[in-house]
């Protein structure tokens, strides 16, 4: 008796189900107007750098912090955006080749080695030059802040930095 009228809730759809919330999508226009948002939201000037602090929307001022402000992720859990190690996750990303790079992709060290840089992530928006050999990035860096620049992340023999592409985003 109480199967069968369990059974008649899920076929009716009335029975409670659990799911984690979904992650808001954003397309790649929007992600990377916001991640410029960010060059002068400090009365004028970038956002500071800080693995500590959060800006007025609630994002860390670190490089994962960025991106999860840019990339509309969730902010709450972990507090301020996830982290470095956790955007190489199946559950923000998905891997794919430096060839296949499109703006709001991204290119990411996870690997924290002694005596090595500090794990980091930049933001694809396009090549600067015809052969690949060097591309325009919005990051957050330490010592500086939110920039917008060329780089090679990725892109020199041996490197750390791998291409990801964020699975909520779209276009």
């Amino acid at each position: 008796m109480v199967f069968s009228a369990f059974l008649a809730l899920v076929l009716a759809g009335a029975a409670p189900v659990s799911a984690a919330p979904a992650t808001e999508q954003v397309s790649r226009a929007e992600l990377l107007q916001r991640a410029e948002t960010w060059l002068t939201a400090n009365n004028g000037t970038q956002v500071p750098y800080s693995m500590e602090l959060y800006w007025h929307d609630g994002y860390r001022q670190d490089c994962s912090g960025f991106v999860s402000m840019a990339a509309k992720l969730e902010k709450e859990n972990p507090l301020g955006g996830p982290n470095t190690e956790a955007l190489v996750t199946e559950e923000y990303t998905i891997p794919l080749a430096i060839a296949d790079l499109r703006p709001g992709d991204l290119l990411i060290d996870s690997v924290d080695e002694p005596g090595a840089d500090f794990r980091h992530v930049v933001i694809f928006e396009r090549w600067t030059k015809d052969d690949r050999s060097e591309y325009m990035a919005y990051e957050q860096r330490g010592g500086h802040g939110t920039d917008h620049r060329p780089l090679t992340y990725g892109l020199e023999p041996d490197s750390k930095y791998r291409a990801y592409r964020l699975k909520n985003v779209v276009g």
